[in-house]
């Protein structure tokens, strides 16, 4: 009992290779479906603002503007991930020539991972910042009485910034712990 011993053993050339290749390939498709719908969410978004009247509300504007900076780093994380896919088919290969060395492979998740968690930064911030006006607007409507005044009403556009933002956090979140994973077993 008093030795300390690891509680998992360290997985083997193919076992790591089949796992690196399982998990950039899940993390690949779960932020590909998410940046979609992100995506989507945005661009309806986007259209509506441009659709409708323009407010007088420019913390809605800004949360759009995070979300798209937001979405430019998710497309690059998935990018990335397909460069995950990339090397898991480089280490399967049978000639050893072909493997990327270790160095590589951890400054590639390194930079996934700086990417991921600055997406998540930026997403985290723009969701705040929507709900934040979301709240102002409930807020500013006197509770019991139906009036209407054109910068209170939440609108549709409010909810997809929302929409998009929460997504976008999920997809930059799946990121960060596929990489920070595969760094962990890569450093082992």
């Amino acid at each position: 009992m008093n030795q300390s011993q690891p509680l998992s053993q360290p997985l083997t050339q193919p076992e790591f290779v089949t796992s690196f290749r399982f998990f950039s390939r899940f993390s690949f498709w779960i932020q590909l479906l998410l940046g979609i719908v992100s995506g989507i969410a945005l661009l309806f978004a986007m259209f509506s603002r441009n659709m409708t009247e323009p407010t007088n509300n420019a913390g809605i504007g800004f949360g759009i503007f995070l979300a798209v900076v937001g979405m430019l780093l998710l497309c690059f994380r998935i990018f990335w991930d397909f460069r995950y896919r990339l090397l898991g088919r480089r280490l399967q290969a049978a000639n050893p020539q072909f493997h990327p060395n270790k160095e590589n492979m951890i400054q590639t998740l390194r930079i996934g991972l700086i990417s991921s968690l600055v997406g998540l930064l930026i997403a985290f911030l723009a969701s705040e910042e929507t709900v934040a006006v979301i709240l102002a607007k409930t807020l500013s409507q006197p509770q019991g009485i139906a009036t209407y005044t054109p910068d209170a009403v939440i609108r549709s556009l409010d909810i997809f910034v929302t929409l998009a933002n929460v997504n976008m956090i999920g997809a930059h979140l799946c990121g960060t712990v596929t990489s920070l994973g595969l760094l962990n077993w890569v450093e082992d």
